[in-house]
């Protein structure tokens, strides 16, 4: 039997190029795919910082805006603490027959049939028409139902206080 010697040497020259074509090959995509990991490595970091900063961000306006609210509530708590305040102050001095009410009354209007005696002033000059004074128990219902206004409007602007804040 013969041997057929360039048949087997040129098979070892085509495995011995595959070999090295596989080795070069090999090293040249090994360095691609290392530079392809450590750009994805910085990419995924700068996205991590940048998810790091605004997160930070978003911390920043929630605190500033909890701080707007705390302060709108204390400046709307003060507004109605001081409203009662003055309320209750007038409520004693209506008590007290210190302050009476009195309405100005329409001197043109003669419809009603009903002449009301106006309401003397000690020692005051009371600019304006006649005027007669109001029952200390109607008064009283009077500056109740004021009172109760003036917190509802209280109320409505601190609503709207709210509302602005959220929206900034």
């Amino acid at each position: 039997m013969v041997v057929p010697w360039r048949l087997i040497g040129a098979l070892a020259l085509v495995l011995i190029g595959a070999g090295s074509a596989w080795q070069f090959q090999d090293g040249r995509y090994g360095k691609q795919l290392a530079e392809q990991g450590r750009l994805h490595a910085e990419t995924l970091d700068q996205l991590t910082q940048a998810a790091a900063t605004a997160q930070q961000a978003d911390q920043d306006k929630h605190l500033a805006l909890e701080q707007r609210l705390s302060a709108s509530d204390q400046t709307h708590y003060k507004e109605l603490t001081d409203a009662q305040t003055n309320q209750a102050r007038l409520r004693d001095r209506l008590a007290t027959s210190d302050l009476r009410l009195s309405v100005l009354l329409d001197a043109a209007d003669s419809a009603g049939g009903c002449s009301v005696p106006a309401g003397t002033q000690a020692g005051g000059v009371v600019h304006g028409g006649a005027r007669a004074r109001l029952d200390p128990a109607h008064a009283q219902r009077i500056v109740a139902i004021t009172g109760e206004g003036d917190r509802g409007l209280i109320a409505l602007q601190a609503c709207q206080d709210y509302l602005r804040n959220l929206q900034h």
